[in-house]
């Protein structure tokens, strides 16, 4: 689990005016770090390791290295950090391919400053945050496995908490259960769906119906 205190952002886009805009819109947000700032993929591994952030904001179309390749190695190597692509423009494959990368989040460039630090802290959180047309698009382009009769009534429960965005402490406190059962329902619905984030499991929830799309 994180610590507490700020919430250490690394921002990662091959143009310099985008970097600046976004640290001039977060520079007053509250408990929030920028602790770095990375031009491609590949330099964002490398400060990753160097600066163990908590949350990447990261870039998709870049030279050296694209935002997708580098989701998919950070999955690899640094799983506690959460990644949200943030992009200009809404391409269906890259929606899809990001997510399936494993980003916790997907949002636009033009979300405004009060959407991104709140979408920061809720990935910080282990939340999902998705812009809404994203989340339409995953739901009407994604396979998702034909299984959820093998979830029991308490797995499909925590599905839709999970799908609604809520981190396993706030799942625990609804449903008066100790945060480590929470953690361990959602490894198992994980485990059973073949999904290997929560935002494909929040996308799960969507095509099968339990959650409405906003």
């Amino acid at each position: 689990m994180r610590s507490s205190g700020p919430v250490r952002v690394l921002l990662v886009d091959d143009h310099a005016v985008v970097r600046q805009g976004i640290h001039m819109f977060l520079g007053t947000a509250e408990n929030i770090d920028i602790i770095g700032e990375a031009r491609n993929g590949q330099e964002a591994l490398d400060l990753t390791r160097e600066l163990e952030p908590h949350v990447i904001l990261m870039d998709l179309n870049m030279p050296v290295m694209d935002g997708i390749t580098a989701i998919r190695e950070l999955r690899q190597r640094s799983p506690e950090v959460e990644v949200i692509a943030l992009t200009s423009v809404l391409e269906d494959r890259k929606v899809i391919d990001a997510v399936q990368a494993g980003a916790t989040g997907y949002l636009l460039k033009d979300t405004d400053a009060d959407a991104l630090e709140e979408a920061i802290h809720a990935a910080a959180r282990g939340e999902v945050r998705l812009h809404p047309e994203a989340a339409k698009r995953l739901a009407r382009e994604v396979r998702t496995p034909d299984m959820r009769e093998h979830l029991t009534p308490r797995e499909t429960e925590i599905l839709k908490l999970v799908a609604r965005g809520r981190a396993n402490k706030e799942i625990a406190r609804e449903l008066n259960v100790e945060e480590p059962t929470v953690k361990t329902h959602v490894t198992r619905v994980l485990s059973k769906l073949g999904l290997a984030s929560r935002t494909q499991a929040a996308i799960f929830a969507y095509k099968e119906g339990l959650v409405g799309l906003e």
